[in-house]
């Protein structure tokens, strides 16, 4: 039996995926839809959305690294767990809070 190299198996299988297609509207008939009540099935806007390339404007994330003492970081671990969130959430959650004094 002949074996297939990992790159042609991807090229197959890429091949036999259903391509990803989207409903395309005008602008003012996509409005007309967003328009709609929630509970309104012919209000759905999910066929005409692409949510690969969904952005929010202000909100781009930019990753950093950040050296922290260990004892500091393990307040920082016992005080998320405390509260009931991961230690990112946390360095957020209060760097947020000491910007907006």
């Amino acid at each position: 039996m002949k074996t297939r190299s990992a790159s042609s198996r991807s090229v197959a299988r890429a091949r036999r995926k259903k391509p990803d297609t989207l409903a395309v509207i005008t602008t003012e008939e996509f409005d007309r839809l967003a328009d709609r009540p929630v509970d309104d099935p012919a209000g759905d806007l999910e066929p005409y959305i692409d949510h690969a390339k969904v952005r929010r404007p202000g909100r781009e994330v930019q990753r950093v690294n950040v050296d922290f003492p260990v004892d500091l970081l393990a307040a920082i671990d016992r005080e998320a767990t405390r509260i009931g969130v991961t230690r990112q959430a946390f360095i957020k959650l209060r760097i947020a809070d000491t910007l907006t004094k």
